[in-house]
């Protein structure tokens, strides 16, 4: 302190208070340098403590610990730990492909939502079910973790699985006739047969099973961001069916007894699930003529419910018409098998595969048009003749067609199968029964009562599916099921490109009629969403 007050005394203050700052940040630094240092993980608190010019990926400790093998071999649980999980808002997976394979690869993204609400996201962990393996196999997985500024964190995982013995002997052996080349185009690369033996199974386009869990039947089923919804064919109830093999029973308001089972497909609806059930009017029995459109899980009754029955009554009965002849409670007088929404006008097609396909509107279900074979006994009845479409010369009518959709082109395509009726009156025409099968569009001008038949595929006239069967598009690609090929031994699926070529074609022998793939339809699994 001398050489200060002599600073002082000499009249220097600027200069005296210049090195009092200097010794006051020296100590201040001091001081700094011990906390920093003698805290020892205090430190990285203090430096993070201000804003970081890092991504949040490059920032991230999130590791993965281990995995766990699922209830088959096609699923595992991989673990994932760190405390940059709370940052994660989306994790996908994707499979590296066997050699040779020409499926692309799965790929599924998990929204950080979707885990938290089936508890696969923890504060620090994440339980990601990964599905679509390979059976037996040492699978390669990538995982990419995306943050809320958007970075992405790479990991690497291999999963070996165990080999898939199949219960019902008919997966693992398919035959093929043409095998998908790699290389070659088409615009799905997975599809989920429903079977009358087990859960749903999904297939790769190279043949490869790559997810089924035990289950006992799948006929009803529909799959919706990331779980599958199977209708019972005994009771009005519904189960759900997790990605990781998790069941439960979905409470769902389903009146009884107007609806008391569900029967054939299940396909999407405006807010919901259109189904198709047996049930009970005013009439009497109905065995596969009521359409309901309904919500899992909801405590609210179905949407909509379009009993054939009543409408169809209704209708002759106002047009002059004794209903009575053609509806027949207690009888499989309409065989009700698919529906299908048509967002351009809000109606429904509904597909009866012993009379017709029928158009009704969604909200008041008046009937808008008809389209079947006009030698069958619907068209006996002037009401129903009345709502008739013309074919275009030379068309082939649905015949016992099932599986009804709409193309993105807006034409309506069916399984063709071309069976004729099975449950007519005694002594009335069942109509027409060709000795193929096929794929068939249609185009029609509902302001001319008039439908074009665009285009059919058959095989060359080669295959013939009397029953079951379905065909969807995806990607300007199409998806054949002849799901009772061979005399009712096989099931056969045919992938066709935009120019209907096959692509690949291959077939498994079913253990009765329609068990194997009684319906079949692409699934998305090379860019899956699950929010």
């Amino acid at each position: 302190m001398g050489i200060l007050s002599s600073y002082f005394k000499g009249g220097v203050p600027a200069l005296a208070t210049i090195a009092m700052q200097n010794i006051l940040r020296g100590a201040l630094a001091a001081s700094l340098s011990l906390i920093v240092y003698g805290c020892g993980a205090g430190s990285q608190k203090l430096s993070t403590s201000q804003p970081s010019d890092e991504p949040e990926a490059q920032q991230s400790d999130i590791a993965i610990t281990n995995s766990q093998p699922g209830v088959t071999p096609f699923i595992s649980s991989v673990h994932f730990s760190g405390q940059s999980v709370s940052e994660v808002t989306s994790v996908t997976f994707a499979i590296s492909p066997m050699p040779n394979s020409a499926s692309q690869p799965v790929n599924v993204t998990w929204s950080a939502a979707a885990l938290s609400t089936r508890g696969y996201l923890q504060p620090f962990t994440i339980n990601l079910p990964v599905f679509g393996l390979y059976a037996g196999y040492q699978n390669q997985v990538s995982f990419s973790l995306t943050f809320g500024d958007g970075s992405v964190q790479q990991l690497q995982y291999q999963i070996a699985t165990e080999p898939y013995t199949d219960p019902t002997g008919i997966y693992l052996n398919p035959t093929i006739y043409k095998a998908r080349a790699p290389g070659s185009t088409l615009g799905f690369n997975f599809f989920m047969l429903k079977s009358l033996v087990t859960s749903p199974v999904i297939v790769d386009t190279d043949a490869q099973v790559r997810w089924v869990v035990p289950g006992s039947n799948s006929e009803s089923a529909i799959y919706d961001n990331g779980q599958f919804v199977i209708g019972s064919e005994t009771d009005p109830v519904v189960n759900l069916i997790q990605f990781d093999g998790t069941q439960s029973i979905a409470p769902t308001n389903l009146p009884q007894p107007l609806l008391s089972s569900f029967t054939h497909n299940i396909d999407p609806g405006p807010s919901g699930y259109l189904a198709d059930f047996n049930g009970t009017d005013y009439l009497g029995d109905g065995i596969d003529d009521i359409v309901a459109e309904f919500v899992p899980s909801s405590t609210q009754p179905p949407v909509q419910t379009f009993d054939m029955a009543e409408i169809l009554s209704s209708y002759m009965q106002a047009n002059g018409d004794d209903p009575s002849a053609f509806v027949r409670p207690g009888a499989d007088w309409f065989h009700l098998n698919a529906s299908t929404y048509d967002p351009s006008d809000n109606t429904v097609i509904i597909s009866s595969r012993e009379n017709f396909l029928i158009k009704v509107n969604y909200s008041t279900h008046a009937i808008i048009w008809i389209l079947g074979d006009p030698t069958k006994y619907w068209y006996t009845f002037p009401s129903l003749r009345a709502k008739a479409l013309t074919l275009n010369a030379g068309g082939d009518y649905p015949i016992g067609q099932h599986g009804v959709s709409i193309t993105a082109d807006g034409y309506i395509m069916v399984m063709n199968d071309g069976y004729g009726s099975l449950n007519q009156p005694s002594g009335e025409p069942s109509g027409l029964t060709r000795t193929f099968s096929e794929v068939s569009a249609y185009s029609v001008n509902a302001a001319a009562m008039t439908a074009q038949n665009v285009w059919n595929f058959n095989d060359g006239q080669s295959i013939y599916s009397p029953i079951c069967g379905s065909s969807y598009e995806s990607g300007n690609s199409y998806l054949a099921d002849f799901a009772t090929a061979d005399d009712f031994l096989t099931a056969r699926l045919i992938g066709l490109d935009a120019n209907k070529n096959v692509v690949f074609d291959f077939q498994y022998e079913s253990p009765g009629e329609c068990f194997a793939a009684w319906n079949a339809i692409p699934i998305p699994m090379e860019n899956l969403q699950i929010n």
